[in-house]
């Protein structure tokens, strides 16, 4: 470490920097490579997205076809009770991971999010390893969900040499919203939000109405399915009942946990959000009510409205022929719906295209700003939008054209299932940053009750995450830890001897102050006005 000490300073000190604005570095020397990266880093992004942007993004942003096509799978594996106790557990643990993120990111709303916070709280080797490995998961998904989009469309048009037209209109109209800024992604997402919000609850009115005995068939439905078949179904791997039921319900731990992936979003956006510690604090409180709401009770409606052996539930097509949801709406008599699930599931497959590559291109963003990426990734226009990260990454929807070929999909779907531990390693990696972060404030004597968005039950929140996080890993595929070169490029890059200690750790430098970031705004005087203000 540098002779150079770490001079006190008072939260939010006014030597901080704000989109590019110049400041003198007084607390660490800038030939220290362990803090190179607050080298401040001509961050060129614009605050564009609005209040109700960033709350509508965060109670949407990962309703898609997780959840309405998804679920179906998770309820076909472990039946009605399996899949809702492995709802519940994932969705607490996707919770306290963006309860964990969100407390750092309103201490800290800057580019980059938590792999900075991982370089600069834990170790940078660590940010470096994080923020790789996070900017690759996103950039795979990237097609994932433009493939996704386009089975969506072959539940009206079977031809598939229409496959490759779909996939370019999709991924140019994806790119030319990006390409426009936050702001029209923003407005984007806010309408994409809106639809899957009214597809949730319409499907979750629509599911309790058909239940009672209220469709056209006038058939109440009750629980007669958790008690045949039954609640729980078993994997036929082990003679012994019980053990064979844990292993169907450990699979759907998997299942679920991909119904969750992408609620980093809202962090990743914040160094360009309008007033991002009130919203962001705001976004996470309320996260918790929309896994309640549009998670665990669609879970256990689907669970009443079909049973986990029903053959439809078991086929593969990939579009809304296929939804548990769909299956409960047809026996009941009600024939139009399929027809609008499927076009709404088909905005949810675009809409989290869109997210993932406005995500990747934020991260590698984030990485050329600390020098972890080659410098020309950090140029944006004048309008705050780092072209060259957006072009790059849209370059990855490319690969959704190996789906047209069926040697091609063999390789693909590769792709797609490294991207899951992609994702569980970025959960992980947000937990054990918060429990170091929180830390490295109370060895310098920080309250962390000071800070925007502050969760009295922490750190333990975040120790649940890790460790369950950490169990996802391991049941995603043991034999990656044998197989997959990922994880020797994580060990090697991540376990150094520089991991920072408490009193070493910056909570500073380069931390837009609260006047820079905050602006007063006056309370609303209309009803619609006080309306929005609740909702959004």
């Amino acid at each position: 470490m540098s002779d150079e000490k770490r001079t006190p300073t008072p939260p939010y000190h006014d030597n901080s920097l704000e989109k590019g604005e110049g400041v003198q570095v007084q607390s660490f020397s800038e030939n220290d490579y362990r803090y190179h990266f607050n080298a401040h880093d001509l961050d060129r992004v614009q605050r564009q997205l609005k209040q109700r942007h960033i709350q509508m993004i965060a109670i949407a942003g990962t309703i898609g076809t997780g959840l309405f096509l998804g679920s179906g799978g998770a309820l076909a594996t472990s039946g009605p009770l399996g899949a809702l106790i492995a709802y519940i557990l994932v969705g607490t643990t996707a919770y306290s991971t963006l309860c964990s993120l969100g407390e750092m990111t309103c201490w800290a709303p800057i580019s980059g999010t938590f792999p900075h916070f991982a370089g600069r709280w834990v170790d940078p080797a660590m940010g470096f390893a994080v923020g790789w490995n996070y900017f690759y998961g996103n950039a795979i998904t990237i097609p994932t969900e433009i493939s996704a989009a386009t089975v969506l469309l072959t539940f009206w048009d079977l031809n598939t040499k229409h496959a490759a037209i779909y996939i370019a209109v999709i991924w140019l109209v994806t790119l030319t919203i990006n390409i426009f800024g936050a702001r029209w992604f923003g407005e984007a997402e806010f309408i994409f939000a809106i639809i899957k919000l009214s597809l949730i609850i319409a499907l979750l009115l629509s599911g309790l109405v058909i239940d009672l005995g209220g469709g056209p068939t006038h058939d109440r439905v009750g629980f007669r399915f958790w008690k045949h078949p039954g609640a729980l179904n078993r994997a036929d791997l082990v003679s012994n009942l019980n053990t064979d039921r844990f292993l169907a319900w450990v699979n759907v731990l998997v299942q679920a946990s991909f119904s969750f992936q992408g609620m980093e979003i809202v962090a990743i956006a914040a160094s360009e959000t309008e007033n991002p510690r009130r919203n962001i604090a705001k976004a996470v409180r309320r996260v918790f009510w929309r896994i309640l709401i549009f998670y665990i009770l669609g879970v256990l409606m689907i669970g009443m409205l079909v049973a986990y052996d029903d053959p439809l539930l078991l086929q593969d097509t990939g579009t809304a022929a296929q939804s548990p949801f769909v299956i409960a709406i047809n026996r009941a008599g009600v024939k139009v719906f399929p027809h609008i699930i499927n076009a709404c599931i088909f905005s949810s497959a675009f809409s989290a295209g869109n997210t993932f590559l406005f995500g990747s291109s934020r991260i590698l963003y984030g990485l050329a700003l600390r020098g972890q990426a080659p410098k020309l990734f950090t140029w944006c226009t004048k309008n705050g939008l780092p072209l060259p990260a957006v072009l790059l990454c849209s370059c990855f929807a490319l690969l959704a054209f190996m789906t047209v070929s069926k040697g091609g999909e063999t390789v693909f779907n590769w792709f797609v299932g490294l991207t899951t531990t992609s994702s569980f390693f970025g959960w992980w990696a947000i937990n054990l940053t918060f429990i170091r972060f929180r830390s490295g404030m109370s060895a310098q004597g920080i309250d962390p009750a000071s800070n925007t968005y502050y969760n009295r039950f922490q750190p333990y929140v975040a120790y649940w995450g890790l460790f369950w996080t950490g169990l996802f890993i391991i049941v995603n595929g043991y034999s990656v830890f044998f197989d997959w070169d990922t994880s020797f490029f994580l060990i090697s890059y991540s376990q150094t001897e520089q991991i920072l200690e408490g009193f070493e750790m910056d909570f500073y430098t380069g931390i837009p102050t609260m006047e820079e970031t905050e602006n007063y705004t006056d309370p609303p005087n209309t009803f619609l006005g006080r309306v929005a203000e609740v909702v959004f």
